[in-house]
């Protein structure tokens, strides 16, 4: 970008930190962090007209370019940190990065991570944020450790974000209190970091519902080396998600929707109560919806009985 790179920086991204553990932050040609113990590093992308459609407002924008990432420490049941932010921009604009640092710094003041670095270039609106977050070496969470035998859980209701979505390309009626309510699951999603870090040590694996519930259920069992059925009868759906849209819709956006940014993981039987009180004691809700078997992939049931559900989850390529 040209010669206000460093005036956008210093004037939007350069909020001081309170974390004692960042030596050197924002502003250097590295940022020196004092880490102790294991480290979980995420990044995730947004695209302009392919993660969130062009126009979105620029608060939300960088609201969820935080979220997504934090979703990510919560399913590997690590606490977030420290994050760095790429920014790739068309034109500098006082307003939108204004907003676009408001929506990144309310998030990340609630979770207590610090942006510490990054870049700012000028092309194709593009987002890319890394975070950095800390785990036990021995009580987190990953994509391996499901057993056959082993319960599927997910946390809150699917569908609500994708629906909202749907809604916001759609250009839907915005005075519908079920529309509005689905929109903002879609804007302003709240990663479960809490659950997942109340949940290492007794779920057995984890992922976030980030590319629909059957193909994230699908890359657990391919890491663990098993199978899953879900009853689809008791996969949440939100009063909302229901008032909007028929129930066969409703039923497709929770199982292969996406964006939800909910977790879903797998724990031992035996585990059942000590997950249920954990969750409880964060107020997280869950529901158990399935099962690990035997086999590959994942298999819907409707009562018992097999059925052929949506296409399994969004496609990067």
């Amino acid at each position: 970008m040209s010669n206000g790179e460093f005036d956008i920086i210093e004037r939007y991204f350069s909020r001081a930190s309170v974390d004692p553990d960042v030596l050197v932050g924002v502003g250097d040609d590295a940022a020196v962090v004092a880490a102790n113990g294991a480290l979980a590093v995420a990044v995730d992308t947004l695209v302009e007209g392919v993660h969130f459609p062009a126009g979105l407002a620029a608060e939300a924008v960088g609201y969820r370019a935080l979220a997504v990432n934090l979703s990510d420490m919560a399913a590997m049941g690590a606490q977030p940190r420290w994050c760095t932010l790429a920014l790739t921009l068309a034109e500098s604009d006082a307003s939108w990065l204004e907003g676009f640092a408001d929506g990144l710094y309310m998030l990340a003041e609630r979770y207590g991570v610090a942006l510490i670095g990054g870049d700012l270039t000028r092309g194709p609106m593009t987002v890319s944020l890394q975070i950095i977050g800390t785990v036990e070496t021995t009580r987190w969470l990953g994509r391996t450790g499901g057993h056959v035998g082993d319960d599927v859980y997910v946390t809150g209701t699917l569908g609500d974000s994708s629906a909202g979505l749907a809604l916001i390309k759609e250009r839907a009626e915005e005075d519908v209190p079920a529309h509005a309510a689905l929109r903002e699951q879609f804007l302003w999603p709240e990663p479960r970091v809490t659950a997942g870090r109340a949940l290492a040590g007794l779920a057995s694996a984890a992922i976030d519902v980030s590319d629909g519930l059957l193909a994230d259920l699908g890359h657990i069992c391919k890491a663990s080396g098993c199978g899953a059925f879900v009853d689809v009868e008791h996969v949440p759906l939100s009063a909302e998600l229901l008032s909007a849209f028929p129930p066969n819709v409703a039923e497709a956006y929770a199982l292969s929707g996406g964006d939800d940014y909910e977790l879903c993981f797998t724990a031992a039987p035996a585990q059942a109560q000590s997950v249920e009180a954990v969750l409880e004691a964060v107020g997280c809700p869950a529901r158990k919806i399935g099962q690990l078997v035997a086999g590959t992939g994942v298999e819907c049931r409707r009562d018992g009985e097999a059925f052929e559900a949506p296409a399994a989850g969004y496609r990067h390529f």
